[in-house]
């Protein structure tokens, strides 16, 4: 199939989200057919996406530490993308608020037998949610002696989530795992940035590196310091957006 090129919208400034009971740093994208792209950081690992009237939620979560979404005052999901069971990724009171009759709910194995449903994608299945809505399961997991138990390779997922041609590259808990030279095209990445249970700076600028990404969105980082990182990867062309993912 002929590659579909698609073209970043890239805002000078910020979006805000509106009609909504807390402000969340917004960036807006476009896809070369012209439909609009929204990508609201809400915190960590939980981002909210708005493409061409339709609601797509990943890792959707409530509450972390003294952090919360209000996920109530916003739209019930078409799609909900489930990453793996820890308590940061996984909140079924969450993803049961935001489930209606048509939601599409795609998780790994673990999740949907924690859940009592929902679609399950290992490592290496593909899943065409619409006509223009495709998501691919691809690994991830830790490497560092020490660490294999957090994310033990097979049982989690990242995912390609791929918007009319637009892809968008949501990493999940892993390492910097040498599958990460099998991901292309990537236009959005979302890379995970905490030990002992992610990646180091380092290990990012490093995936970062393979990926090749056109805007890379640093997540999941808590308080690891991520602010050096555009300056690592200026001279790779790579478009470094810090959010509030702590």
């Amino acid at each position: 199939m002929k590659k579909i090129i698609t073209y970043l919208l890239v805002m000078s400034g910020l979006f805000f989200a509106c009609g909504q009971k807390t402000n969340y740093e917004t960036d807006v994208f476009t896809t070369q057919s012209g439909k609009t792209v929204k990508i609201y950081a809400l915190m960590h690992s939980s981002i909210r996406i708005e493409y061409d009237g339709r609601e797509i939620e990943i890792d959707p979560c409530a509450k972390l530490r003294d952090r919360k979404v209000d996920y109530s005052a916003m739209p019930k999901a078409d799609i909900i993308l489930v990453t793996h069971e820890h308590f940061d990724h996984y909140d079924e009171a969450t993803l049961r608020l935001l489930h209606k009759e048509s939601t599409q709910l795609v998780m790994n194995q673990r999740c949907v037998d924690m859940y009592g449903g929902g679609k399950a994608m290992k490592n290496g299945d593909r899943l065409q949610l619409a006509d223009d809505i495709t998501v691919e399961a691809v690994p991830a997991y830790n490497t560092t002696k020490g660490h294999l138990q957090f994310h033990p390779k097979g049982r989690d997922n990242g995912y390609i989530l791929s918007l009319d041609g637009l892809r968008i590259y949501i990493a999940g808990d892993t390492e910097d795992i040498p599958e990460m030279a099998n991901i292309k095209d990537i236009d959005i990445a979302f890379l995970p940035c905490n030990q002992p249970y992610t990646m180091t700076p380092e290990q990012l600028v490093r995936a970062a590196k393979i990926v090749k990404p056109k805007v890379l969105f640093p997540y999941h980082y808590g308080e690891t310091n991520v602010k050096d990182i555009p300056a690592q990867l200026k001279e790779e062309g790579i478009d470094v957006r810090i959010r509030h993912y702590e």
